[in-house]
């Protein structure tokens, strides 16, 4: 699965658990959330629009930084 690396604004757990709600929801993800350096690395089928739009449902500031290679 390709992994993406995105960039959302968030400052908090709070931040970090809306992420967590909306992707679950969203569904067929796997992702992590560095919240100090408010990245969310995301494995997923689903193009890079509909994960954009779907972090943007928290209401934080969302784009996108590239694919991220797996190490």
């Amino acid at each position: 699965m390709p992994k993406h690396e995105f960039f959302v604004d968030m400052t908090c757990e709070g931040c970090s658990n809306a992420v967590s709600r909306v992707l679950h929801r969203l569904g067929g993800v796997q992702f992590d959330i560095d919240l100090p350096n408010k990245k969310v690395c995301i494995d997923s089928e689903h193009n890079i629009d509909t994960l954009l739009e779907t972090l943007k449902k928290t209401g934080k500031n969302a784009s996108y930084l590239g694919e991220k290679s797996a190490q």
